[in-house]
């Protein structure tokens, strides 16, 4: 759901908008009530937050020392 704001704000704000943007937040610009327009993180960005989600799963230290039958009940228990 994108949170809707007047253009005066929109153009007051945008800092403020653009930081929240860059964190994922959606935002729908209005002009008298009327939407005109929305404020989405670019598709560039969310490349980039998969490439470093990607890439911190690959530096996550890998489970030593316990058996695969007890590591399976750990996953079936929802352990992390």
């Amino acid at each position: 759901m994108f949170v809707e704001v007047g253009s005066y704000d929109a153009k007051t704000r945008l800092p403020e908008l653009l930081r929240k943007v860059e964190q994922g937040e959606r935002f729908t610009i209005t002009q008298r009530g009327r939407p005109i327009a929305d404020l989405v993180p670019s598709a560039d960005n969310s490349r980039l937050g998969a490439e470093a989600a990607v890439a911190a799963m690959r530096a996550t230290t890998r489970v030593q020392g316990v058996a695969a039958d007890e590591l399976g009940r750990w996953i079936a228990e929802g352990r992390r």
